[in-house]
């Protein structure tokens, strides 16, 4: 039995108004939904592949992007993309194709959309997307595919640096 004498944590509970009576601020960043937009998985070399599978490891290449629309003022789509491709012998053994997206309410200053946008919501949206691709290939009669952890952010200071790089080239005129 709990002792009564024992502190409710507050971040628990909905914030009271502030000493002037006024609403507590908006969330920075609303989760409104989270689905798979598109979703493709082939073996087309099942079951003769399996017999391969047996004696030698496939070679599995993954590729993952990360997309944005907007939707309204305050509202974006983020998509992460995932391709992931085994072959074993030059045979493809599998190939998934997915889009898994997530609808995001955004208050932050606009100089803080992008990382909010490129960082956050994909690193909501990743473990999601991680699992389905486990269950999807495991489902499928190979081994789960478990992608690795992505630093969004490293992925975003790169893109800002080939924006960066691509506005200091000059044009050629013709």
């Amino acid at each position: 039995m709990a002792d009564d004498n024992t502190a409710i944590p507050t971040e628990r509970f909905t914030p009271e108004p502030n000493a002037a009576g006024a609403p507590q601020q908006t969330p920075a960043l609303t989760i409104n939904g989270q689905y798979i937009k598109d979703l493709s998985f082939e073996a087309p070399n099942t079951p003769q592949i399996y017999t391969v599978l047996s004696s030698e490891q496939p070679k599995i290449s993954v590729d993952i992007d990360v997309q944005a629309e907007p939707k309204s003022e305050t509202m974006v789509e983020v998509v992460l993309r995932v391709r992931a491709e085994a072959k074993a012998r030059d045979q493809l053994a599998y190939l998934l194709e997915m889009q898994y997206a997530g609808l995001f309410t955004i208050n932050v200053p606009q100089e803080h959309v992008g990382p909010v946008v490129l960082i956050e919501c994909p690193l909501i949206l990743f473990p999601f997307l991680r699992r389905i691709v486990a269950d999807i290939t495991g489902d499928g009669g190979f081994a789960p595919l478990m992608l690795s952890p992505i630093d969004f952010a490293s992925l975003y200071q790169q893109r800002v640096r080939a924006a960066q790089a691509a506005q200091q080239q000059p044009t050629q005129t013709a």
